[in-house]
């Protein structure tokens, strides 16, 4: 089983290049959506939260997120203390549910965070989706649930698309000038005949 990792800053296209996996009976585990339920979950990460921000960050068996986000914004080794609770549990989900896919011969994960949370390390190929900035705001802005400037501040709080391009395996251009199924089966038909 190959496990492909699929990551890109906001608005870039990732998540309609993970839907086209799904086309191609490619399962795809969501860490953004796994992270939630694990946070609300997982008897780990919250004995470990609550020991680092108190008991008050739990409320009616659930994790206050506004609460954590408060003690995380703006605070890069809060940030750092959260990221390091939650993501190795994230990566050990990740990789139950990769069993349990067994007959798939390839899985996919679909995670914003892939390089700055380590996610690399339980994936075999990584591939980056790349948009120019302009594109990424005016699609984000599009959804409607944040403005210019909280897109704007996401994307600067990301590492940026240089550094990323050193460490993906594969690079996708969501740019309107080059075909997304193109590039994806060509990937795909790279990792399937190594």
């Amino acid at each position: 089983m190959i496990k492909l990792g699929v990551t890109g800053g906001i608005g870039s296209g990732k998540s309609v290049v993970c839907e086209v996996l799904r086309i191609y009976d490619i399962p795809v585990y969501d860490a953004d959506l796994e992270a939630k339920n694990l946070n609300d979950t997982s008897p780990v990460i919250r004995q470990k939260l609550t020991k680092a921000f108190g008991s008050e960050l739990y409320r009616n068996n659930k994790l206050d997120r506004q609460k954590l986000a408060h003690f995380i914004f703006n605070n890069e080794e809060n940030l750092r203390t959260a990221n390091s609770i939650i993501h190795p549990e994230l990566a050990k989900n990740f990789e139950e549910w990769a069993r349990r896919q067994e007959h798939h011969p390839i899985v996919a994960m679909d995670a914003a965070v892939l390089f700055e949370a380590g996610f690399q390390s339980v994936l075999d190929k990584t591939v980056l989706v790349l948009a120019p900035l302009e594109m990424r705001i005016e699609r984000a802005v599009k959804r409607g649930n944040l403005t210019k400037k909280q897109i704007t501040a996401r994307a600067g709080s990301q590492m940026n698309d240089e550094e990323k391009t050193k460490l993906a395996d594969f690079v996708i251009h969501n740019d309107g000038k080059h075909s997304l199924l193109e590039q994806i089966s060509l990937i795909l038909k790279i990792i399937s005949n190594p």
